[in-house]
């Protein structure tokens, strides 16, 4: 081996997504300046800067999670990234929540000083499924 290490896998978050959060965006504006109303406005250009800030950090850090033969890597705050090797990591897991009648699921990547926590929209596919390839991808 060469001391290099080949990307396995990522997931990034659904280009649709971005689009539709952009859409939005472009909607909120757009709605803002028609209604002629100045707390309307205020309100939808408020609304037009939080989706747009949503879209922009998918376009800046569009792959969340990536694993290797080496280890993962995990986006934290805006758009740094953090390599955990696999020995580091203490427990992959999904955890269900049902709350007012919706469900989700979270993947959580734990270890010992930290806690990385990963939606299926980020993913791009199920948090059940990233788990399971989490492991068969982690060395025995």
């Amino acid at each position: 081996m060469t001391g290099i290490s080949r990307q396995a896998r990522q997931w990034r978050v659904r280009r649709d997504f971005t689009a539709l959060k952009w859409t939005a965006a472009a909607a909120f504006c757009v709605l803002g300046f028609v209604s002629g109303d100045i707390r309307g406005m205020i309100l939808c250009v408020g609304g037009a800067l939080l989706l747009g800030g949503f879209a922009l950090y998918d376009v800046v850090a569009p792959v969340r999670l990536a694993a290797d033969d080496q280890g993962l890597t995990v986006v934290t705050g805006l758009a740094r990234r953090r390599r955990i090797l696999w020995p580091e990591i203490t427990n992959i897991r999904v955890a269900e929540n049902t709350r007012y009648g919706m469900r989700w699921s979270l993947l959580e990547i734990e270890t010992p000083e930290s806690l990385h926590l990963f939606s299926s929209f980020e993913l791009g596919m199920s948090c059940m499924e990233t788990a399971d390839e989490l492991y068969r991808l982690r060395p025995a």
